[in-house]
């Protein structure tokens, strides 16, 4: 089954702004929460539905794809929108639960579970052979990992961590909103259901220390601007027993002097001679893979493009590959010689098509011209 399209999900027009997405979800989530629609699977899915399209629209990374490519392209380029259970959603939109239901938005009725770790996003800057090609390049992203001392409690060592006693060593309490009961994360322990009574000095009872991280990242053939490329688990760490987030690395392409892109495919200009554009010639393009000969036929306007089937760039993945069109420009000479220029007048002539007589003012030139000399 075909996935809607992610603004008739949101009811929301194209150009729609952060604000009227978040307005637009709120709304759906308040209709479809399971809370309020209990053993439907109907209302269950379009509440899904709903968390998808913001997740995506709501980020601009994201959004600059799905607007281009659609739902293949974000298949395609790393994404996988839409989450495997209903805990996912609610802890990818607490800020909206929050708003809606006045805490951390799990449903009622089980235990909240750890949280994975955040998404991190690092900004990679390509040259362009570089993104056509594909290449390996190191980075190092600031992110937290566990405090060695402490093995992470945020406790020093040899001391005890004491039962939470505002949710009873539960990490979560239950708030009361009219109909519903919701569970969130105890504001004292932050969900850990203990707390430190005697911190460990290497982290300040955090736990987590701030680490920089380096890694080599491989870059597939064929990238381009603004796309993604997703490292699992390289993402911030989540609360003790649940995944890490995941690394999205966002591409940007530096400008190349001769070539441009469009999608797979690569434009360029090239210089031609007007004997070469008259009589027709054999002359040597560049491509981004190397050189190819391009077969100029008699009488070739300035101004012809070529294309040069399956020359452009490689899809991510081999998923097929563009072409690359040639627009040869006569060029023009700003400096000849005597014998040049004697026989370009002399061309001029035999065409019937005359050239300016260097020798005489424009204005005495305008003057034979009105005269008929």
């Amino acid at each position: 089954m075909s996935k809607r399209d992610y603004y008739e999900v949101l009811g929301v027009e194209r150009d729609a702004d952060e604000k009227t997405l978040k307005k637009a979800f709120r709304k759906l989530a308040l209709q479809y929460h399971p809370d309020r629609n209990p053993d439907d699977p109907e209302a269950e899915a379009k509440f899904k539905e709903a968390g998808e399209a913001f997740e995506v629209l709501s980020d601009p990374q994201k959004r600059q794809v799905y607007d281009r490519y659609g739902h293949q392209g974000l298949q395609g380029q790393g994404y996988n929108p839409g989450f495997q259970d209903m805990g996912d959603i609610f802890s990818h939109f607490g800020d909206i639960f929050g708003d809606l239901f006045g805490g951390g938005g799990r449903r009622g009725g089980g235990a909240r579970g750890p949280r994975r770790g955040a998404d991190l996003e690092y900004r990679m800057v390509l040259d362009f052979m570089d993104a056509i090609n594909g290449v390996e390049k190191e980075i190092e992203v600031p992110k937290h990992a566990w405090c060695e001392t402490c093995d992470g409690s945020g406790a020093k060592p040899g001391s005890d961590l004491k039962t939470c006693a505002t949710c009873g060593g539960r990490g979560e309490v239950i708030q009361q909103q009219m109909f519903l009961r919701i569970r969130t994360t105890c504001p004292h322990c932050g969900g850990k259901g203990q707390t430190v009574s005697d911190p460990c000095g290497d982290c300040n009872g955090k736990g987590r220390k701030k680490v920089t991280e380096r890694w080599t990242v491989k870059v597939p053939a064929g990238v381009d601007n603004g796309m993604q490329i997703r490292d699992r688990g390289k993402g911030e760490l989540g609360e003790k027993g649940a995944p890490p987030g995941d690394l999205y690395v966002t591409i940007q392409v530096r400008k190349h002097e001769f070539f441009k892109r469009d999608g797979m495919d690569i434009f360029c200009q090239v210089p031609m001679s007007y004997p070469q554009a008259c009589l027709g010639a054999e002359i040597t393009v560049p491509t981004v893979y190397g050189t190819e000969t391009l077969e100029l036929p008699k009488g070739t306007p300035s101004g012809k493009v070529f294309t040069l089937a399956g020359k452009g760039v490689k899809g991510i993945h081999g998923r097929g590959q563009g072409d690359q069109h040639v627009q040869v420009v006569v060029e023009v000479p700003k400096k000849m010689g005597e014998e040049e220029e004697a026989l370009i007048r002399q061309l001029g002539e035999l065409g019937d098509k005359p050239v300016a007589d260097k020798d005489k003012p424009i204005w005495e030139r305008w003057m034979d011209k009105l005269h008929g000399n």
